[in-house]
């Protein structure tokens, strides 16, 4: 019998699936998804408000996620998802999303993380959206306590934070709660480029907390205020025209409209309908 060397790796290693390009009985590595790449796509059919495709894309991504089991691409998916799916009022499909991307953080061990606080602060605005408003303030006050404890966190998740946690304290009555958070928002955006869009939004819903608060007669003065500065803000220079301004302008023109300003929300509404045509 002729003598053998070492033990080769053709000696010990299983035939490749031709399939899987993997060991057969070997645990196939994870695939991710090009996160980049979904998340550029899904602005794109947001800028053209085409809803029912930023779904079919997202399922798509979510499907590749698992079958590639890159359990983080199928987080970045489940919380593109609770986001689509509050925007478009879907509450029964936002609630299982919620609930998949909170099990995928506890399963990836991501408690404390920066992605744990993006989850929490996505999650608690569609709880709010839903009108579950104290499911929605204890998921902030964790995303809070991620976010403000890392050094790392960008001003502009700090400024959704604070922006969306106060709309949660005005639903329950809270509202020295919600001024004070929607400071932060605004000293938070202050620091961000293009950060004047975001600032407009918290004008218009401290307006609305203090209409709330007060009453349209006693308020009436901080409330015009409060939309003068939101116009001067959307009507900054370097806020770029883009399919995200079309979205703000949309969201912001009815605020207008409800407390007079029809001009402005007219003016807003135009360049909205325009930048949709032109893409």
């Amino acid at each position: 019998m002729a003598q053998r060397g070492p033990l080769q790796p053709e000696d010990y290693v299983e035939p490749r699936c031709l399939l899987c390009d993997e060991p057969y009985g070997a645990a196939p590595a994870a695939k991710p998804i090009p996160q980049r790449r979904v998340i550029e796509k899904m602005d794109d059919y947001m800028s053209r408000r085409d809803y029912a495709g930023a779904e079919r894309h997202l399922l798509y991504w979510l499907a590749e996620a698992k079958l590639g089991g890159d359990r983080r691409g199928e987080l970045l998916v489940q919380n593109e998802l609770i986001g689509h799916y509050r925007k478009t009022a879907n509450r029964d499909k936002a609630l299982e999303a919620i609930s998949n991307a909170l099990a995928l953080v506890e399963e990836l061990g991501f408690e404390g993380t920066i992605s744990a606080g993006t989850t929490y602060v996505n999650a608690a605005t569609a709880y709010s959206a839903f009108d579950r408003q104290e499911q929605a303030l204890a998921l902030f006050e964790k995303a809070r306590a991620v976010y403000e404890a890392a050094p790392q966190t960008q001003p502009q998740l700090l400024g959704g934070l604070y922006n969306n946690m106060a709309l949660t304290q005005a639903a329950l009555g809270r509202y020295e709660e919600a001024y004070a958070l929607y400071d932060r928002a605004m000293d938070a955006m202050s620091r961000v480029p293009g950060g004047a869009l975001e600032q407009a939004i918290t004008c218009l819903n401290r307006a609305n907390a203090l209409e709330a608060q007060l009453g349209m007669e006693a308020a009436e003065g901080q409330i015009f205020a409060l939309t003068d500065r939101a116009f001067a803000l959307l009507d900054t220079a370097d806020a770029p025209r883009d399919g995200y301004y079309a979205f703000v302008c949309e969201k912001c023109a009815p605020t207008f409209s409800y407390y007079g300003c029809f001009a402005a929300a007219q003016t807003l509404q135009e360049r909205a309908r325009a930048i949709y045509e032109r893409t």
